[in-house]
């Protein structure tokens, strides 16, 4: 068989799918990404019911900005990832302004006394102990952040994570090992 021929059968890449920009293909982008990105925002929120909210408004977001957004190679990943992680830290500043609202409002009698008991459960639970890691990930410095939220969340590649932050990959690997040493430090500080 002509290698010409075999290649006209090939399904187009997300480059060219994301370049023409119409509804099939990135219909065809949606299928291809949809299950990485929620699970990269289940990641970040721990909550499957956020991990969908974020998933949609990610695919919707992306579907509004598709021109103004260059891809990093040929994978729309990286670029879904950075708006999947950015409407996750909007979703988390609106929720602890409200959290800061509320204690605010209540008065000192209205405070609830933590039962041992349900922060036992609480760390055994698989959801809960994302929580910590992502909010770990939060405290991070921002360069290790990143990183951290690309390759060690999103398993994106060092290479693509550097294409995309725009950094070289030496940069990338070493603020992944001090993002990884920093997390191990807190894991270990939390025993």
């Amino acid at each position: 068989m002509d290698a010409a021929i075999a290649g006209e059968h090939d399904p187009p890449g997300d480059a060219e799918l994301w370049r023409r920009g119409d509804r099939d293909s990135f219909g065809v982008l949606f299928e291809r990404h949809v299950e990485a990105v929620w699970n990269y925002s289940y990641r970040l929120t721990g909550s499957w019911e956020q991990a969908q909210d974020i998933t949609s408004a990610t695919f919707l977001t992306a579907w509004r900005t598709r021109a103004d957004a260059p891809l990093v190679r040929d994978s729309a990943l990286p670029i879904l990832y950075g708006i999947a992680g950015n409407l996750v830290r909007t979703a988390h500043r609106g929720r602890a302004r409200r959290t800061r609202l509320r204690l605010r409002l209540a008065g000192p009698g209205d405070t609830a006394v933590p039962d041992h008991a349900d922060a036992v459960a609480h760390r055994v639970d698989e959801r809960e102990r994302l929580r910590r890691v992502v909010a770990e990930i939060g405290r991070l410095p921002r360069a290790q952040r990143a990183v951290a939220e690309l390759c060690l969340l999103g398993e994106l590649p060092v290479a693509d994570a550097a294409r995309h932050l725009g950094v070289s990959e030496v940069t990338v690997r070493a603020n992944l090992s001090r993002a990884r040493a920093r997390l191990r430090g807190s894991a270990e500080d939390t025993r």
